[in-house]
């Protein structure tokens, strides 16, 4: 089976089946009809891709319901640190911070559900990531928390004299300032 279970229930790792020969290599890094088999139905309505060097940390970002957004995150070119946070108010690991290593090598997904702060570090020189998005991207529905927040102590796996933040990201909300713009609820 493709799909990894995480200890966070809903968040699944997906690792798809890489044929390889002498020419490279081909693999379905999306197809319906496996995630289907797995019970995952979902219409992705967007893809998103982004560039970024050495020492970016981008997140933690979210979109609120009614536009919250599914991700499957994967790494076209170099290496990241790809840190989700379930933020989903009646979860029994609200607060859970998760995260995995994605690469061009390793050739794993994450599949982010609705309710969860997503964000990343970039730990090669240069990194290219693209994600498919089941909701468009709604200015009016999305927050962050801030990606150094004490209560979360997530490792970015980045020093801190290299790191790079937007000043929008370092302006986030800390984990522990419950607001209703705040706390997801579907």
């Amino acid at each position: 089976m493709p799909f990894i279970k995480t200890d966070i229930p809903d968040l699944l790792i997906f690792e798809p089946k890489v044929f390889e020969d002498s020419r490279g290599y081909f693999f379905e890094s999306y197809t319906e009809r496996a995630f289907a088999a797995e019970g995952v139905n979902i219409k992705f309505v967007q893809d998103n891709q982004a560039r970024s060097s050495y020492g970016v940390i981008r997140g933690l970002h979210y979109q609120l319901a009614p536009h919250a957004q599914t991700k499957l995150v994967r790494v076209l070119s170099g290496k990241i640190l790809d840190v989700v946070v379930d933020i989903r108010q009646d979860s029994p690991t609200y607060g859970k911070v998760f995260s995995i290593e994605l690469s061009a090598e390793n050739k794993k997904q994450l599949l982010v559900p609705q309710g969860f702060a997503h964000g990343y570090s970039v730990l090669s020189e240069t990194a290219e990531m693209l994600y498919k998005c089941d909701a468009f991207y709604n200015k009016e529905a999305e927050g962050s928390i801030r990606y150094n927040d004490e209560t979360l102590a997530i490792d970015w796996q980045i020093p801190a004299d290299k790191a790079i933040v937007s000043d929008k990201d370092m302006a986030s909300a800390k984990f522990g300032e419950h607001s209703n713009n705040f706390i997801y609820k579907p």
